[in-house]
């Protein structure tokens, strides 16, 4: 069957818009709350409708993802953010690979999950309590699976609480998507076969932001 590649590219913004926003909190302390909602919303839609219907439904809502996406993969220089990006990326690909591998934590990771989403409506949107329940997933039902994922930025803003919630639930965020670009067929493969679909379909998306 050939691969949709439209929805492989949505999953694998989605990814690569996680890896941003836990790159631009860790080292200045905030992101854009837009493009943070729209990954952390993702986590709670257990049964979309579509592919972009777990990112609401609105392409320009992955606009940070698709940037993102192009600036890994058609970077000429690999620089040092460039670099963690990519690290920050297939460390979400390879964790959620072990995830799915095993049943034990597969099982574990969605009943935290399906958990959280029936306490959603105790949480204010957006609040340090969504992101200490993400977290503390993340933690319980991520950290414990594989090698973990080495976030670089400032010192200071890394040993504060809520920076380091809101991290991981960023990184919670990009498993989510991990998962949803492995469900609509995308292979670690594609990078090296597909780059240049994958790549002229992001721009594609990009032109209807």
């Amino acid at each position: 069957m050939a691969k949709d590649f439209r929805d492989i590219t949505l999953a694998l913004a989605g990814i690569c818009q996680a890896s941003r926003l836990v790159q631009q909190v860790a080292y200045q302390g905030n992101a854009n709350e837009n493009d943070v909602e729209v990954m952390v919303n993702s986590v709670f839609n257990l049964n979309p409708t579509s592919t972009l219907d777990v990112y609401g439904n609105q392409i320009s809502h992955l606009k940070l993802g698709f940037q993102t996406l192009k600036a890994i993969h058609q970077a000429v220089r690999r620089e040092k953010l460039t670099l963690e990006l990519m690290t920050y990326q297939q460390g979400l690909i390879n964790l959620e690979r072990l995830i799915n591998r095993n049943d034990n934590y597969s099982s574990h990771l969605s009943q935290k999950i399906s958990q959280l989403e029936r306490q959603k409506s105790y949480f204010e949107p957006m609040s340090e309590s969504v992101f200490n329940a993400l977290a503390g997933v993340y933690v319980d039902a991520v950290s414990p699976v594989g090698p973990r994922i080495q976030v670089h930025g400032s010192i200071d803003l890394l040993n504060t609480p809520i920076i380091q919630a809101k991290v991981r639930a960023l990184l919670l965020t990009g498993i989510r998507s991990a998962v949803l670009w492995r469900q609509v067929g995308g292979r670690r493969f594609d990078f090296l076969l597909h780059q240049k679909t994958i790549l002229r379909q992001a721009d594609d998306f990009l032109a209807q932001c």
